[in-house]
């Protein structure tokens, strides 16, 4: 009894470890300015109004928090917020999720029947995982809670824990309306492989029955558009329903798409990590990553199929019981502790993103102190029309917007109290002679003067009306 009690307390100490790395390297990206509005500032600026009991309308987006993602569980976080409001609030809770998903894997490794020392083996297995590393690193998305519940309510499942299996269930579909898709097909992979017929019942119901809530109704509501992600696959529709009925009906349209290098490249890609522990025989867990990996092979946007950003996120888990269940009836190319854990590391060196924290993190550090200095004399909830980076250190107001060049619409100053821009690090615009040209119009708008710059940072303040006259 002692030496499992053992390997559990080391998972729990790595899972700590862990979650403050995360944390860490979370924190210094947006501490050096290379956050930004998409999608931190996004999530900072609706938690922040939700804690101050003000509408979470996105002036970014434009719309209601909950035409987004219909992600209610966001409302959760503004409790954190009520304590102190803080963006790294979210980075804290994106970190611990992702290291916690640790501890459902030994979990489940261990009720699978495999040893303490290869359950310990699975738990560093899922840490090392690119993916984890640098989802984490890009901003914040609420999707990253529901990857320990998602583990968790799979051992729920096997433990006959159906109570806690619902609960674990409806916070996933909270977290972001198209894991209900996921979920859905999780209850059909239980229901038919797993012969859980409650939880497999449940779930697929319930992802369903969300899926047409949240994006027929939820979403349309408070946004008054479709579903934001529709764009993505306009060679097939226009809405929701018209995209899942030529999904069907007309499969030359997707066979292109599934069929190609660049599917291919992905597939290599997201299985790389563990493709030591993955036989033929074992791999019905992914039926519950189907509907993800078919998201993003069919999307326009290649973003969708990296190991960067957080879209392949939900198939993780998935990969995890997979090899679980090899590794369970003794099979898989690697089954030594020492060989596995070697071929994370590996995965990891040639896979992670942490040379960022270096080779791209550390660029505008030559005007950070300018940066902080000219966010210090923002002192009111006032407007801010700023940089993409800056965006998510000034979001605790109704109103904020970044500059662009893509529009070519002309700003209307008028409607923001301040306007900081960083003319030598443009984010935003990729455009310096635009940025430089905005500030040129600001310097000779009678609504605002120069009230800082430095090291090209420029804080530009609208006058009151005392000083107009």
């Amino acid at each position: 009894m002692i030496k499992p009690l053992f390997k559990l307390n080391a998972v729990h100490w790595m899972i700590g470890v862990s979650a403050l790395i995360l944390f860490a390297c979370s924190s210094l990206r947006h501490t050096l300015f290379q956050s930004g509005a998409f999608d931190l500032g996004i999530y900072d600026q609706v938690t922040y109004l939700m804690s101050q009991g003000q509408p979470p309308i996105s002036s970014l987006l434009g719309f209601h928090h909950m035409g987004n993602h219909a992600a209610w569980a966001v409302y959760l976080l503004a409790l954190l917020y009520k304590i102190y409001p803080s963006a790294y609030w979210l980075l804290a809770v994106q970190a611990v999720a992702l290291a916690l998903g640790a501890l459902p894997t030994w979990h489940l490794a261990r009720q699978a029947g495999l040893k303490e020392s290869q359950a310990f083996t699975m738990a560093v297995v899922y840490l090392l995982n690119p993916l984890v590393f640098n989802v984490n690193l890009f901003e914040f998305h609420p999707e990253v809670m529901a990857i320990p519940l998602i583990l968790g309510v799979v051992l729920a499942a096997r433990l006959g824990k159906i109570s806690w299996f619902c609960l674990g269930v409806i916070f996933i579909l909270g977290c972001k309306a198209v894991l209900s898709l996921t979920v859905a097909a999780m209850g059909f992979w239980l229901l038919v492989f797993e012969k859980r017929r409650t939880c497999g019942t449940f779930a697929l119901i319930a992802g369903l029955v969300w899926f047409v809530i949240a994006s027929q109704v939820i979403i349309p509501m408070f946004s008054n558009s479709e579903v934001a992600a529709v764009s993505r696959y306009s060679y097939l529709g226009n809405s929701v329903l018209e995209i899942s009925s030529n999904f069907l009906l007309k499969p030359g349209l997707v066979l292109g798409r599934v069929f190609s290098l660049d599917t291919l490249e992905y597939l290599a890609l997201l299985v790389a990590p563990v493709i030591w522990g993955l036989a033929p025989r074992h791999l019905t867990p992914l039926v519950s990553a189907i509907p993800a990996l078919v998201l993003n092979i069919l999307s326009d946007k290649q973003m969708q199929r990296d190991l960067i950003h957080q879209y392949s996120l939900p198939i993780l888990p998935f990969l995890i019981l997979a090899v679980i269940s090899t590794l369970a009836v003794n099979k898989g190319w690697l089954r030594t502790r020492r060989t596995i854990i070697l071929w994370a590391l590996i995965a990891f060196m040639v896979l992670g993103k942490y040379g960022y924290l270096w080779s791209r993190y550390f660029r505008s550090i030559d005007t950070w102190q300018a940066t902080r200095e000219a966010i210090a004399q923002i002192q009111t909830k006032g407007a801010v029309l700023t940089t993409h980076s800056i965006y998510p250190h000034l979001t605790h107001r109704p109103t904020i917007q970044f500059v662009d060049d893509i529009s070519g619409a002309p700003y209307d100053f008028s409607q923001f109290e301040y306007i900081l821009l960083n003319v030598r690090h443009p984010d935003g615009t990729r455009n310096p002679e635009f940025a430089a040209n905005l500030v040129n119009q600001l310097k000779s708008n009678q609504l605002f003067q120069l009230s800082y710059q430095r090291d090209d940072v420029y804080l530009f303040v609208k006058k009151s009306l005392g000083q107009l006259d």
